[in-house]
């Protein structure tokens, strides 16, 4: 199993405390967010450069440790073009330097309609939708250049929100350099979480050949919400999450998120133990 896990979990005070502790704990992978992982370096729009990028990369390197997605998390629709164009410029550097990470993927959400994210139907209206395929083809035209994947991941909190929803955006955009971060949680709210076989078999369906990389997370049920929980404490169903990617994705990038201490450990065992079990 390619167990990683998201970099700016793990509370550490520099890279290579960062990097030691992740192979400490026995994970091969890793995304890694440059803006909350080495927060003490200036990786601001305009500061990267192949030498910052290769002494990240070649540091993760040493200990055996993979880049599986560079996070460049960015609200694409952000209702302020000014802001809008710094994230997707941002996200366009990296691309840029993705090779001298060592890593093929960088990765986003679709953001929203508002400033901040947050769940609003708002952001199911056409106007929003073709407002990501505009942006998402403006990174892919990019990432063509360089040779590079543009991971998209879907959420309910945004404009790509279901399964059809990123089977449509993947059409509009025709390329090969757009493929899918697939976040079963994501796909889940209060009136829809007990229908999980239903959902994650559609997106296999509409989308599996695409899924370059799975997040695993959790989730609780609070009043009327969902809340993150550390994996394998809440109600993801990881026994039909791990036989679907085991008949599909062998070897797949699965990168753990929302998992703090001190429940790292624990978690890394039971997503081994339903891998090994599916």
């Amino acid at each position: 199993m390619n167990l990683g896990i998201r970099g700016h979990d793990i509370e550490k005070n520099c890279l290579e405390e960062l990097v030691k502790e992740i192979e400490r704990k026995g994970l091969k992978s890793v995304q890694l967010a440059l803006n909350k992982s080495l927060d003490y370096i200036n990786t601001d729009l305009g500061n990267l450069t192949p030498g910052l990028a290769h002494y990240v990369g070649s540091t993760f390197r040493k200990h055996g440790i993979q880049i599986a997605v560079l996070g460049c998390y960015i609200n694409m629709i952000h209702p302020d073009k000014v802001e809008r164009r710094k994230g997707l410029e941002r996200f366009k550097e990296h691309i840029r330097y993705a090779r001298d990470f060592g890593c093929s993927i960088v990765g986003t959400e679709t953001g929203n309609v508002n400033a901040e994210i947050f769940y609003t139907t708002e952001n199911f209206k056409e106007e929003p939708f073709q407002e990501v395929v505009e942006s998402v083809r403006e990174l892919v035209e990019e990432a063509e250049k360089f040779g590079v994947i543009v991971g998209i991941e879907a959420g309910v909190n945004h404009p790509i929100y279901s399964p059809k929803v990123m089977r449509r955006l993947l059409d509009d955009v025709n390329s090969n350099n757009l493929q899918v971060i697939f976040d079963p949680v994501n796909l889940l709210r209060i009136d829809n979480y007990t229908k999980q076989e239903e959902i994650f078999k559609e997106a296999f369906d509409l989308f599996g050949d695409e899924i370059v990389i799975l997040h695993a997370k959790d989730f609780i049920v609070e009043g009327d919400m969902l809340k993150p929980a550390a994996v394998g404490k809440g109600l993801l169903d990881y026994d039909l999450v791990m036989t679907l990617i085991k008949e599909k994705k062998p070897f797949i990038n699965v990168l753990m998120e929302d998992t703090q201490e001190p429940f790292i450990d624990e978690s890394v065992n039971f997503l081994r133990e339903k891998y090994n079990q599916g």
